[in-house]
């Protein structure tokens, strides 16, 4: 489902997030808030729980006036025994490590284990999590 859209309103972006989490075969249950700051402007938190026990966490603060440009955000999954299988975020904590996606990265596994990554959207995160779990 692709989202997205020049011009898109805040409340359009979030009716296209829960449409998404909605629509997967995945997710067996959510918690997510959406929180208007401005017209184009949002924040968007939660939880997304899947049919495996596994539970990814979600935080964007958006801006969608001209493309959807992701302030902030944080998409990390964890296990059904809640151990880490990865996080992206964009937190500029990782400098030194001369990562040529900074401020973008990925924990694999651990805190341990930082990788280069691009900003992926919910839509990638749920595909990578469908892959990896093999919740096809």
């Amino acid at each position: 489902m692709p989202i997205g859209g020049s011009d898109l309103s805040i409340e359009s972006y979030f009716q296209q997030i829960a449409a998404l989490i909605e629509a997967s075969s995945i997710v067996v249950s959510s918690n997510v808030t959406y929180d208007k700051r401005a017209r184009h402007e949002g924040f968007i938190r939660g939880e997304l729980y899947f049919v495996d026990g596994s539970t990814l966490h979600l935080r964007e603060y958006i801006d969608v006036e001209y493309e959807i440009d992701r302030f902030t955000y944080v998409y990390q999954y964890m296990d059904a025994q809640q151990a880490l299988v990865f996080r992206y975020d964009n937190t500029g904590h990782h400098k030194k490590l001369n990562l040529p996606t900074y401020p973008h990265h990925k924990y694999v596994g651990s805190e341990d284990v930082v990788v280069a990554a691009s900003a992926p959207s919910l839509v990638d995160v749920l595909n990578e999590i469908m892959m990896m779990a093999d919740l096809l």
